[in-house]
């Protein structure tokens, strides 16, 4: 398997079915505490932009001369955008000293929230996919990965700030 379609496919995951963009965001969750325990918050954030950076390079080599701009087994955009998903949570861990495990509700809405985001492509998610290219097969994962982390927030602000809980 060449460099390009470890990357793309993080290493396999792609492959597997169904729903190849659901298991490259479930891969993407243990990846993601690593990289917080290891580093915390500035850690999953380097990680984050090199992966963006890799999956760019790797979509581009992968798709090189076919008319499919986004085969279903390239996933490590959807490894991108749940990382981004999951810095709403990394950060307040990393910063107030919690155990990034005990934010697990964060943890399950994120996932949830990007997957919703990624599949039903709302505005500028959509914008982004439909770009054809591979800019646009990473950058809908990004924005979907904002929505979902500002979704995280807002599902925050409610449970501790108005629910009190």
């Amino acid at each position: 398997m060449t460099a390009a379609r470890l990357i793309g496919t993080v290493c396999g995951v792609g492959y597997l079915r169904p729903a190849p963009g659901t298991w490259g965001s479930l891969a993407a969750l243990p990846l993601a505490w690593g990289l917080h325990t290891l580093g915390g918050f500035p850690l999953l954030v380097i990680a984050t932009v090199a992966v963006f950076v890799a999956g760019l390079w790797a979509t581009k080599v992968m798709t090189a001369g076919q008319d499919d701009h986004d085969p279903s087994e390239i996933v490590i955009d959807e490894v991108a955008g749940q990382f981004i998903a999951l810095w709403a949570i990394s950060y307040p861990s990393w910063a107030h000293g919690i155990d990034i495990t005990a934010l697990w509700p964060g943890w399950i809405a994120g996932f949830l929230l990007f997957r919703l985001f990624d599949i039903t492509k709302p505005g500028p998610v959509g914008w982004a996919d439909r770009k054809g290219d591979a800019m646009g097969v990473m950058l809908d994962d990004v924005i979907a990965g904002v929505f979902a982390g500002i979704g995280i927030l807002i599902l925050a602000v409610i449970s501790h700030g108005v629910l009190g809980l």
